[in-house]
C-alpha cells in the first residue's frame, strides 16, 4: 500500500526460548507481503488487520515469558521502554478514532440508501449526498493529521539506540518495535483509504460510469468487491444518479450495489477494529504491569 511504516528489518529471535518467537517472525513476514501487495480497499485493510491480530497474539505469548518480564523490568527506566509505551498508546488512540469514523461513514451511507429507496423527485438524496461529502472532506483532513502524528511516533521509536543489551532483551525490543511498526502500517492503510480524493473530474467521472454500466450490474458487483476503492465506487454511483432523471435502471442498480458493498465492508472493518482495540489495551496494560514491578 506504500505506507510509511513497514516491517523492514529481519529479526532473529531465540527460538529455543519459546515457540512464540518463531511465530512472530512468521507473522511479520506475512505482514510484509500484505503491505507490499495490497490496494487501499476496505477488504484489503480488513485482511491486514486480521493478520495484525494474529501477530499480537504471538506478542502476548512473548511478553508472558518469565525471562522477558524479568529483562524488561530490569530496564524499566530506559528511554526505549517509554517510547514503546507511547507507541502502544498512540495505536490505541488512532484505532479508537478510526473506529468512530468508520461508524459515522456507515451512518451516512445508510442515510443515502434510505433516501435512494424513497426517491420520488424530491431533494432528499441530494441533501444526504451534501452531508456525506462534507463529512468525507473532514475525514480526509483529519486522516492527514493522524498520519503525521503516527509517523512521528514511528520515527521516535526507530531513533532510540539499543546499547549494551544482552541478546534476549535486544531481540525482544526489536520484535516489539517491529510489532508497533506493523500496527502503524495497518492503521495507516485505513487512513489512506479514508484519504482517497472525492471524485471531481467530469471526464474521469463519465469514464468510470460508462465502464461500470458497460460491465453490467453483476460484473459491477464483482468489480467493486475486488479492485476498486469502495469510497470511489460510491462517488461514481451518486454522481451518476445526480445526473439521472429516472430512479430506475442500471444507474440505480449500480448505486444500490455500491452503497451495500461499502456498508458491508465497513461493518467487517468495525468488527476487526474492535478486536484490535482490545488487543492494544491488553498490550499496553501488560507492558505497564511488567515495567512497574
Amino acid at each position: 500500500m506504500g505506507s510509511f511504516s513497514k516491517t523492514k528489518r529481519s529479526i532473529s529471535l531465540p527460538c529455543q526460548s519459546h515457540p512464540s518467537t518463531a511465530r512472530i517472525e512468521e507473522e511479520l513476514n506475512k505482514m510484509k507481503i500484505w503491505d507490499e501487495s495490497s490496494k487501499p480497499t476496505v477488504k484489503a485493510v480488513s485482511n491486514g488487520m486480521s493478520r495484525l491480530e494474529d501477530l499480537y497474539k504471538c506478542m502476548e505469548d512473548l511478553l508472558n515469558l518469565p525471562r522477558t518480564q524479568q529483562a524488561l523490568s530490569h530496564h524499566q527506566h530506559e528511554k526505549w521502554i517509554g517510547d514503546l509505551q507511547a507507541g502502544f498508546v498512540n495505536l490505541l488512540d488512532i484505532c479508537g478514532t478510526e473506529r468512530d469514523v468508520m461508524t459515522q461513514i456507515k451512518e451516512h451511507v445508510r442515510d443515502l440508501q434510505s433516501a435512494l429507496r424513497r426517491r420520488k423527485g424530491d431533494s432528499s438524496i441530494e441533501t444526504n449526498i451534501a452531508k456525506y461529502t462534507r463529512f468525507r472532506k473532514k475525514a480526509k483532513k483529519d486522516a492527514k493529521k493522524l498520519i503525521a502524528a503516527m509517523k512521528k511516533i514511528d520515527n521516535k521509536i526507530e531513533a532510540t539506540p539499543l546499547l549494551e543489551l544482552d541478546q534476549h532483551i535486544s531481540s525482544v525490543i526489536e520484535a516489539l518495535r517491529e510489532i508497533v511498526a506493523a500496527g502503524t502500517s495497518i492503521l495507516h492503510s485505513l487512513l489512506l483509504f479514508l484519504s482517497v480524493p472525492i471524485l471531481k473530474s467530469k471526464s474521469t467521472r463519465r469514464s468510470l460510469v460508462a465502464k461500470l454500466l458497460h460491465k453490467g450490474a453483476v460484473a459491477c458487483e464483482n468489480h467493486l468487491q475486488e479492485n476498486v476503492n469502495e469510497l470511489e465506487s460510491v462517488d461514481v454511483a451518486w454522481h451518476s444518479l445526480c445526473k439521472s432523471d429516472s430512479s430506475e435502471g442500471d444507474k440505480l442498480q449500480i448505486a444500490q450495489i455500491s452503497f451495500k458493498s461499502l456498508e458491508a465492508s465497513i461493518e467487517e472493518v468495525e468488527n476487526v477494529l474492535e478486536c484490535l482495540f482490545r488487543r492494544f489495551i491488553k498490550a499496553r496494560v501488560t507492558l505497564l504491569n511488567i515495567v512497574s514491578h
